[in-house]
């Protein structure tokens, strides 16, 4: 935009590049790292060049997301394995907002496994607790031969749902 034709300069801060780009465009899980933090796998909504994701009760797990300024998003490709890290804005669309009333029906509506309609969903994100954060490429991505060649891969989480192990049914003696 001009600035002598009366209107105000608006600053983008976010970085296109193609990669990036359509990395975001096919994103249906994103591996999400706070603050230098562990990565977590997050289901997201691609939405006008950015990341929606939803986390709180009775919803996803992202631990200092619904707080946090800035975030790293890794994503895969077509092929499954890691094509692109980027660093993110990351932006808490708060209920009432018009950035929440046009994101947060979009993102109920593609919610799987939701129990009753995407209204009821995003009445009960509202009143939860729930955070519905988008995530703004910002930075330089790290591509190609600059992303780690090991797999990053970690021991699994503690967690309180673990089932026991029962030894397997068997239906004649087995011989040794």
């Amino acid at each position: 935009m001009r600035k002598d034709a009366g209107v105000s300069e608006e600053v983008d801060e976010r970085v296109a590049t193609p990669l990036v780009d359509e990395a975001v465009k096919k994103a249906a899980v994103a591996w999400v790292s706070v603050a230098g933090g562990s990565a977590y796998a997050l289901w997201c909504l691609p939405l006008d060049g950015g990341l929606l994701v939803v986390s709180g009760p009775g919803e996803q797990s992202a631990p200092g997301l619904a707080d946090a300024d800035a975030a790293d998003v890794t994503l895969r490709g077509d092929h499954g394995g890691r094509i692109v890290t980027w660093p993110a804005r990351v932006a808490r669309l708060r209920p009432g907002t018009e950035d929440w009333e046009a994101a947060a029906p979009l993102v109920a509506a593609k919610r799987l496994n939701a129990s009753g309609p995407a209204a009821d969903l995003v009445g009960r994100w509202a009143t939860e607790g729930c955070a519905l954060n988008r995530l703004t490429p910002v930075g330089t991505p790290v591509t190609g031969g600059d992303l780690p060649a090991d797999s990053l891969a970690e021991r699994p989480r503690e967690t309180s749902v673990v089932r026991a192990t029962r030894t397997p049914f068997r239906l004649h003696k087995v011989r040794r």
